[in-house]
């Protein structure tokens, strides 16, 4: 390999290199503190209604062995069952919305490729101004998923982004008004177009969950769930630690991974990853 292209392979590498170390880091999986509080006072709440439960069954054994149980297993397994259903339905809606929020990244991505590419069609004067923009932009959008752990900071980087459209269509407009950008006009504006409103798209779909009232009743469900369990196992003399935890781990552990799921920013399951497309190629679009 000849001299020259070799120092030119070393530049673009390191041209590369030092524009991925100027994005914003890939966020770091850690528990999300609000969804770990939650999950723990369920889990307390769980266990002391289990003891309740327990006790409540021995006071009422102790006056009617015969029928002390007598039509409970109607209503334990309505309670049971109505808890498996809404479990189930809140944790596949969850998994749902965490994987929409993951194809709108991968839909932006494509969208700002897209246009970038068709940046193509201007005259060669017009494009130094957009392209300086789609750079901006781009940094914006990361920035602005970066910081969501402070929402005015957020804010701030959308409204960056808002302001950065406005540039970026009155530019493009400008540069199609012309004779010489005239045919990119049916390329390059639509393209914007669609690159313009996939952010409110992913803005909607961060801001989708289920209603507060969703969480409380689950919440109910599993402390009424554990009462009827506490109750049903005050047959035995001693108590059962295993069903005891593992009743109480299992619910409270899945109450936790729905709530992680619905903010994938924020915890252990993290959507960050999926970032790296759009990471790329800024990276492609230079310094």
């Amino acid at each position: 390999m000849t001299n020259p292209i070799r120092t030119l392979i070393l530049l673009l590498v390191v041209r590369s290199t030092a524009a991925e170390a100027a994005l914003p880091a890939l966020g770091d999986a850690r528990p999300d503190h609000a969804a770990v509080s939650t999950a723990v006072a369920l889990f307390a709440g769980m266990l002391a209604l289990l003891e309740l439960g327990r006790r409540l069954g021995l006071r009422r054994l102790a006056r009617d062995t015969e029928g002390a149980r007598a039509g409970m297993g109607a209503v334990d397994g309505a309670v049971f069952a109505l808890l498996g259903l809404l479990l189930a339905f809140t944790f596949s809606g969850a998994a749902s919305r965490f994987d929409q929020r993951r194809n709108l990244i991968v839909e932006e991505a494509n969208c700002i490729g897209t246009a970038w590419l068709r940046l193509d069609t201007l005259p060669a004067g017009a494009q130094v101004a957009l392209r300086d923009r789609f750079r901006q932009y781009v940094d914006t959008r990361l920035a602005a998923y970066r910081k969501l752990a402070g929402p005015e900071a957020a804010r701030a980087e959308l409204a960056v982004s808002m302001r950065l459209q406005d540039e970026i269509w009155a530019l493009a407009v400008a540069a199609t008004g012309t004779p010489e950008g005239g045919r990119a006009t049916m390329l390059l504006l639509p393209a914007l177009n669609d690159m313009f409103d996939i952010v409110t798209t992913r803005t909607v779909a961060l801001e989708t969950h289920p209603p507060k009232v969703i969480y409380g009743l689950l919440a109910v469900l599993a402390l009424a769930s554990s009462l009827l369990a506490g109750f049903g196992m005050s047959g035995s003399k001693r108590r059962s630690w295993v069903h005891i935890l593992g009743f109480a781990a299992i619910v409270a552990t899945s109450v936790y991974v729905i709530r992680d799921l619905e903010h994938p920013r924020m915890g252990l399951i993290r959507i960050d990853p999926v970032d790296r497309l759009l990471m790329d190629l800024r990276v492609s679009m230079g310094p």
